[in-house]
């Protein structure tokens, strides 16, 4: 056997045993007579020992280890002198009799610790390496133990785990395909999966009225630090339901992965909010409500007065940040640049301290006097000692610079605990979403999403005043995961394509089959699907969902790694009858 026990195993209660442990070397520490080693494996670190006086060559043996052999180790358990209350194994070591190099290694790139000396570029070219390091393990143990949480719960609801095809046909979700050439059909192409939605619809056009998957999807979409171009989803489909059952079953699902996995418990239903008020409070549609600290509309209350900044804005808005007022100059002035940020977009910030004294200071105070300065403070619940925080200009632009603004504030504040968890649904979507440069309607969710019942008839005069029958989960700012009820009839269906510019022949060719299978009766239907990367990450802690994928792609797309996408053979490109143009 290379191993009776593991590295994260022994205690007090072994002393005296003869122990086999293999693992990796952590570090080496020589002192004088006596050389330690700590030996690691994906349980945890036990340190060896080994003693000059009584074997002088297992000493050298040890001595001429280097970090990251891989080692077996025999010996027997002691109990340890000076005991280390941070390590599980601390109380006992393993005074070595014999060890065995199980293979070399050359020095690692960067330090195999919790607290590592290598960059994310450098962690990613060797992923194998940044594995072994105790985050990115406890994130993988974490993302395993939410898989199995999920699978037990859903299989106790009734429901089916139902794989579906990875190579499917081209359909418009609202971002591109990866599109994968077809050898036996030349010039025609498959594309991979944005989302299961097409098949999970027409399971319960079959009769599989709870079906889920835990399931790869694949976006060509410009990245960010919570996006991947493949990524997984915990997708969900059910039968005859209505949006008030799916929320039900999978607010249920959410609140048994926070026990299972971070024993967080939560009385009650979470909060629901509409996507109205989430846009006029948080100038976003998935807000963060660890903390208050909800936007203000001062239009009405700043304009006229002849600051030409605010008489010709569209929006003026404002947060109040408690207990602020004291903020120095050289502070205001660093938060103003990261406000003209090109990912904020604001052209200036404007503030105003009301003082712990009652006194009020601003950087427009010519313009407006303190009475009009202390009415605003009213109207807005700003009290002395506050800062007030205004931006101003297009109505989007401007909801958006303060929507990030007010994270950022949470953020200096330390209102945003990553081990707090505050999650909500967001409701009452818009069903569409206007292009200005092309004119033309676009699907908020995607084009099965049924507008509410009460709205079908605005579908022909005011469809921008249709709402969805879909809903969001958000937790911490950010949106784990979304759904709807669909549409199941097919005149309905039909109303919405030609709504979203697809004519009759457009919609047969992208959507025929699932048009076709509407015909033979489909059941009211509805889902879900969380985001399960971005899920782990919130409830590691982590930035990125990078760091809670085994094998990620960089913010470039690509897999420094395995040091891909590549190009490939000219004999593979003339087999699928491809020509390469230089872009």
């Amino acid at each position: 056997m290379y191993r009776t026990h593991t590295c994260g195993e022994l205690r007090l209660s072994h002393v005296k045993k003869t122990v086999t442990l293999s693992g990796w070397v952590q570090r080496i520490r020589k002192l004088g007579g006596m050389t330690f080693v700590d030996l690691r494996d994906r349980y945890g670190i036990t340190q060896v020992i080994a003693n000059g006086a009584n074997n002088a060559q297992l000493q050298e043996q040890l001595n001429s280890l280097g970090r990251e052999y891989v080692l077996q180790v025999q010996g027997t358990v002691v109990e340890r002198e000076s005991k280390n209350a941070h390590n599980p194994t601390g109380e006992i070591e393993i005074e070595a009799h014999e060890i065995h190099i199980l293979n070399k290694a050359e020095l690692p790139p960067f330090t195999i610790e919790d607290d590592t000396d290598g960059g994310e570029e450098l962690r990613m070219k060797y992923r194998y390496l940044d594995i072994r390091r105790n985050p990115i393990r406890q994130n993988l143990e974490l993302r395993h133990r939410m898989a199995q949480s999920i699978r037990q719960y859903l299989d106790k609801q009734g429901f089916l785990e139902v794989e579906t095809p990875v190579l499917i046909g081209s359909t418009p979700e609202g971002a591109r395909d990866f599109v994968v050439p077809s050898r036996v059909w030349n010039g025609q192409f498959y594309a991979l999966p944005q989302s299961p939605q097409l098949f999970k619809q027409l399971l319960m056009v079959g009769g599989i009225d709870k079906y889920f998957q835990i399931v790869k999807c694949f976006r060509d979409e410009d990245l960010r630090a919570d996006r991947q171009p493949e990524f997984t989803q915990i997708d969900c489909e059910m039968s005859f339901v209505e949006q008030k059952d799916v929320i039900a079953m999978f607010e249920g699902l959410a609140k048994f992965i926070f026990k299972q996995a971070k024993d967080v418990e939560f009385s009650g239903d979470f909060p629901q909010m509409t996507y109205a008020d989430a846009m006029k409070y948080y100038g976003c549609d998935k807000p963060d409500i660890r903390f208050d600290m909800k936007l203000q509309d001062l239009t009405a209350a700043f304009k006229g007065k002849g600051f030409s900044v605010f008489d010709s804005a569209q929006h003026i808005g404002a947060i109040v940040a408690q207990g602020c007022s004291d903020y120095s100059r050289k502070e205001l002035d660093e938060l103003t640049e990261w406000v003209k940020r090109p990912q904020i977009g604001a052209k200036g910030l404007v503030y105003v301290k009301y003082n712990s004294d009652h006194t009020v200071k601003s950087s427009i105070d010519k313009f407006y006097t303190a009475e009009e300065l202390h009415a605003i403070a009213a109207q807005c619940g700003a009290k002395s000692g506050d800062l007030l925080l205004v931006l101003s200009g297009n109505t989007d632009a401007t909801l958006n610079a303060l929507c990030e603004l007010r994270l950022e504030m949470g953020k200096r504040l330390g209102l945003r605990p990553k081990d707090t968890f505050a999650p909500l649904w967001v409701v009452d979507f818009p069903l569409f979403e206007w292009d200005e440069a092309e004119q033309r309607l676009y699907a908020k969710h995607h084009p099965f999403t049924s507008p509410k019942p009460e709205d079908i008839h605005l579908l022909d005069s005011k469809a921008h005043n249709v709402r969805a029958n879909a809903y969001d989960f958000v937790v911490n700012g950010s949106e784990i995961g979304g759904g709807s009820i669909r549409i199941f009839d097919s005149a309905l269906q039909a109303k919405m394509f030609s709504l979203l510019g697809f004519t009759p022949e457009q919609a047969e060719a992208q959507f025929g089959f699932l048009m076709g299978a509407f015909k033979y009766g489909a059941p009211p239907h509805g889902g879900l699907a969380f985001g399960f990367d971005r899920f782990v990450s919130i409830l590691s802690g982590c930035d990125s969902i990078r760091d809670v994928i085994a094998f990620p792609k960089n913010n470039a797309a690509k897999d420094l790694m395995a040091e891909c996408p590549t190009r490939i053979s000219q004999a593979q490109l003339q087999e699928l009858g491809i020509s390469i143009t230089e872009a």
